[in-house]
């Protein structure tokens, strides 16, 4: 009997520079890779959605249609995958639907062929359309569901999920735990419940490896039924990341199953990428194994960059108190799964809250959570913070489909794009700024200026090494320390003798 083939999907073009250096990975040091990538044998290879659309324009001065359309051609093999957020696309509100549609169309044309779409809160109602939008242009529509663990979140809950998704018409179901909080024993029941109960439905598992269980996670859930894992190429691996590819080969040889891939391609592309990665060292989280994510529930896209918030508030040694007000806030907004936008809303309040007290100040993003505008959550909110909610923002909370409340907004955005300097006019166009108002205007106007890296050159680490190795030794200037006494915090420097 030859052994049963598990596919595999790559992450190291999205997903893993995402949750290691906050999104920073240019193009430029990516399609190198891609050949060998495409001549691997993935079942997909993730490379576009995610914060990759955003951090392209805010950080990078990159078109990200454009990056599609060169991974299209460099890749014309391989499916492309994206991840897509349902109603809000890749922005972080909810789209009109035909906005949706749009942007879907849009997608395929410039070449996804996979869309996984899921929802923050795991609301059915909030996937539908852009479920809708994948099936009408003949792609590949992937249904979601986010894990978390929570009071309200059980396995029966989860496989009745996946029922409503395949009921909206998904190709297959995703299981997407974005914060390494699969263990192994919930993977294989989610998956054996969803084969048993449903058929032979495709059944894709995705974890982080922050928590350092998850890799038997994949094993346990593949030996339950699951047809295609997530990995990401060793050397873009691991931490807040994910487990490595090469490293899932490995731990099937001898089993029963089998994954095909071409181990001399993959060992080219963990050479690229193990060249390419100290030249973003500087975006890195500092996180390896860290099990109080069992607690705090915070996905790894979303570790590196609260930390680098507190750091910009001069506060990067509370990221402990912070991680620990997480699920407290998680709790009042009825258990949302922490993934993007929610990771990001309940995040900056745990930050907040940690900083200026419990919600002295909220956010506009958390009141709109507190008050149904993003979707039903599947536990009871607090009914005090709701009302403070509604104190502040002047609305009422509401149970309907937020996207019903939207009022036709296709027109009025392309006329908003059209006006700006340095928009082609295009629909790509009119989706860039639509979903992210605040920074496409500047890129459009920078656009024709071309990529601008952000990562540091090999001549500048080799500089900063030697620096390092000649930087004279001993004390050269002030130290100052952070000094609790008697419950109070105080700042002493100490000066060289």
């Amino acid at each position: 009997m030859s052994p049963r083939k598990i596919g595999v999907t790559e992450l190291a073009l999205r997903d893993a520079h995402q949750s290691l250096m906050a999104t920073r990975m240019a193009t430029e040091d990516m399609v190198d890779a891609c050949a060998d990538i495409d001549a691997a044998g993935y079942w997909s290879v993730e490379c576009w959605g995610g914060a990759t659309f955003d951090s392209a324009i805010r950080f990078l001065n990159e078109d990200p249609w454009e990056r599609l359309r060169t991974f299209r051609e460099l890749m014309p093999n391989s499916r492309l995958q994206m991840l897509l957020r349902g109603q809000n696309l890749l922005g972080y509100r909810h789209y009109e639907d035909m906005v949706v549609d749009k942007f879907v169309e849009k997608s395929a044309e410039n070449g996804m062929d996979v869309f996984r779409v899921f929802d923050a809160l795991n609301d059915p109602r909030n996937m539908a359309r852009a479920m809708a939008a994948v099936k009408k242009v003949g792609k590949h529509a992937q249904g979601t569901i986010c894990y978390t663990v929570s009071p309200v979140h059980t396995v029966d809950g989860y496989i009745k999920l996946a029922g409503q998704l395949l009921d909206m018409g998904a190709e297959s179901i995703a299981l997407k735990d974005m914060a390494a909080l699969l263990q192994p024993q919930p993977a294989y029941d989610i998956v054996r419940g969803i084969k048993e109960t449903y058929g032979d439905v495709q059944i894709n598992v995705h974890c982080h490896s922050t928590t350092g269980v998850t890799l038997v996670s994949l094993m346990k859930a593949i030996e339950a039924g699951a047809d295609v894992v997530d990995t990401a190429i060793s050397s873009m691996s691991l931490g807040p990341g994910h487990n490595p590819t090469e490293s899932l080969v490995a731990m099937l040889e001898g089993t029963e199953y089998t994954t095909g891939l071409d181990m001399e391609r993959l060992l080219r592309v963990r050479d690229h990428f193990r060249k390419v990665r100290p030249k973003y060292k500087e975006f890195e989280s500092k996180t390896l194994v860290d099990t109080d994510i069992f607690s705090s529930q915070i996905p790894g896209g979303m570790l590196s960059n609260m930390e680098s918030q507190l750091k910009a508030q001069g506060a990067g040694d509370r990221i402990d108190e912070v991680m620990a007000e997480v699920p407290l806030v998680k709790a009042d907004a009825g258990q949302p799964p922490l993934v993007t936008p929610s990771s990001q809303i309940v995040g900056t309040q745990a930050v907040f809250n940690v900083l200026m007290g419990r919600y002295k100040v909220m956010t506009g993003e958390f009141a709109d959570l507190m008050l149904g505008y993003y979707g039903e959550c599947l536990g009871e909110r607090n009914a005090e913070v709701v009302e403070l909610a509604r104190a502040q923002t002047k609305k009422e909370p509401i149970t309907e489909r937020p996207a019903d409340l939207l009022p036709p907004e296709w027109d009025e955005l392309t006329k908003q794009a059209d006006a700006l300097p340095g928009s082609n006019g295009t629909e790509e166009d009119v989706l860039t700024n639509a979903m992210f108002p605040g920074v496409a205007p500047a890129f459009f106007a920078t656009r024709a200026e071309g990529p601008k890296s952000v990562a540091k050159s090999e001549a500048q680490l080799a500089a900063e090494k030697q620096a390092a190795g000649s930087a004279p030794q001993g004390i050269a200037g002030p130290i100052k320390y952070n000094v609790t006494f008697a419950g109070r915090q105080h700042s002493v420097s100490v000066e060289p003798v």
